[in-house]
């Protein structure tokens, strides 16, 4: 038998029908869905008559237009408002569960997803969301789709696609002090470009990987789009089934134990070929940093700005963000830190964060949001005490939403200021009309957070 990928089995096993020199139908096993991009979709139903075929594997939540402070209040935002109050609507009319704004479940998509038990390995998943890559770190093949394949999805539990090619990227070594997971897919994308893994389905492997959490596998899987891909996914073994055991809604199932066993077959088999494969050391990876407005822009965090390509598109970016070639951004002053959204939102992210920040004090000028992914993270941040050290250093946890990842709620980053971002995309105006981002992990973002400039974690840690 001729050795697969491990996107290749799944893929292979959800194909309903293949279409002779074009694309195939899908089957899709677990569908997100949010209050941007599906009012338009059950629109299109309604227009046409036609019910959710398959209401129980859809989930919603309200996660992109709400605020993070005072949830109990209603949004004071029209249009916001109104695509919450409309996605209620449309679960109540379909049948769809939905957890919204205060619901004990709620939070941002991709981060219920996981905690709740709804993403397993070897599953098929969309959303009207990029990120929806995330998925992938469960060895799941999970994308964004656009808002017509959402109805798709809705009408039929299918959705026509053309098979990606394949990449893998194996990281060997270990990583050094103060290196996240968030650093290694900064430094990934900055050696292969924004655009590098275009047209493929990246699985992410090596010892480095492997050794990494689940909530540092999500952030490695949430950031492969940035680099072009379709998404990306990571193989499970025992740190998966570890993190899933101890879901209750999980565990509790009958069928685990035969569940495990189907798992342990997702894997790459030995000598399957895939259409490209790199590898890096992470041994070189550095705290890292972005410099320009896409995520392929990223050095490490004591490096020079580099001279770029001499293209229009370098320059113009280097001028937005009010800096040029050969400049070190270590000791740049920042005015906002923003640690959440759905790649850095997670319990590991807010512990990351406030270790480095105990026993010292929110530096003066700095806004900062924290901002946990879910209603379940911020609970379990008040549990073990990390909202009272937020608090003592001058920090406040707020409420779980998508927050200043993007301009669409009232957490924006005011024109010209500089904001040390945990999120996934550094795009003009991405958090707010002429806002200059700096993505960075939770450590660097706290080093800054402190000091009130951009600082090498790695010095703190020493400290």
């Amino acid at each position: 038998m001729t050795p697969k990928t491990l996107f290749d089995k799944i893929w292979d096993s959800h194909v309903i029908r293949s279409i002779e020199g074009g694309p195939e139908v899908l089957y899709i096993d677990q569908h997100y869905i949010h209050e941007v991009t599906s009012p338009q979709a059950f629109d299109g139903l309604r227009a046409r008559g036609i019910p959710v075929f398959r209401p129980n594997k859809t989930l919603a939540t309200a996660d992109h237009n709400i605020p993070t402070i005072d949830q109990h209040l209603p949004i004071r935002d029209e249009l916001s408002r109104n695509q919450v109050n409309r996605l209620a609507e449309n679960c109540r009319e379909y049948n769809i569960e939905y957890f919204g704004l205060n619901h004990p479940k709620n939070g941002i998509v991709h981060v219920i997803g996981p905690e709740l038990g709804y993403t397993l390995p070897g599953m098929t998943i969309v959303c009207g969301d990029s990120h929806t890559s995330t998925h992938g770190a469960f060895g799941t093949i999970a994308f964004g789709i656009g808002t017509s394949e959402v109805e798709m999805v809705l009408a039929t539990q299918c959705i026509i696609q053309t098979r990606p090619k394949t990449m893998r990227i194996k990281v060997n070594g270990r990583r050094g002090k103060g290196v996240t997971a968030k650093d290694m897919i900064l430094y990934i994308i900055s050696q292969i470009s924004s655009g590098g893994a275009t047209g493929y389905f990246v699985e992410f492997a090596g010892p480095a990987v492997t050794a990494l959490s689940m909530d540092e596998r999500m952030t490695v899987c949430n950031m492969s789009i940035e680099m072009g891909a379709r998404g990306g996914l990571i193989a499970p073994d025992h740190t998966t089934y570890e993190y899933l055991n101890k879901i209750p809604a999980v565990e509790s199932r009958p069928d685990f134990k035969s569940m495990l066993l189907r798992w342990r077959i997702l894997k790459s088999d030995e000598g399957a070929v895939f259409d490209r494969e790199l590898e890096f050391d992470a041994s070189k990876i550095k705290p890292m940093i972005t410099f320009g407005t896409n995520p392929g822009m990223g050095m490490g965090i004591d490096e020079t700005i580099p001279e770029g390509d001499n293209t229009s598109s370098f320059s113009k970016s280097l001028e937005y963000m009010g800096i040029r070639p050969g400049m070190k951004l270590l000791g740049h002053p920042v005015d906002y830190v923003f640690v959440g959204s759905c790649t850095n939102g997670r319990i590991d992210d807010l512990r990351s964060f406030v270790k480095m920040v105990k026993g010292r004090k929110k530096a003066p000028g700095i806004t900062a949001l924290i901002v946990p992914g879910s209603k379940r993270v911020e609970q379990q941040a008040i549990n073990e005490g990390i909202a009272e050290a937020l608090k003592l250093a001058g920090f406040e946890l707020r409420q779980p939403g998508c927050s200043s990842c993007l301009a669409m709620n009232d957490d924006k980053i005011p024109a010209g200021k500089y904001a040390i971002s945990t999120s996934n995309r550094n795009f003009e105006g991405r958090q707010g009309p002429g806002a200059r981002t700096i993505l960075a992990s939770p450590l660097t973002a706290a080093a800054a957070a402190v000091t009130g400039r951009i600082t090498d974690p790695r010095e703190l840690l020493n400290d």
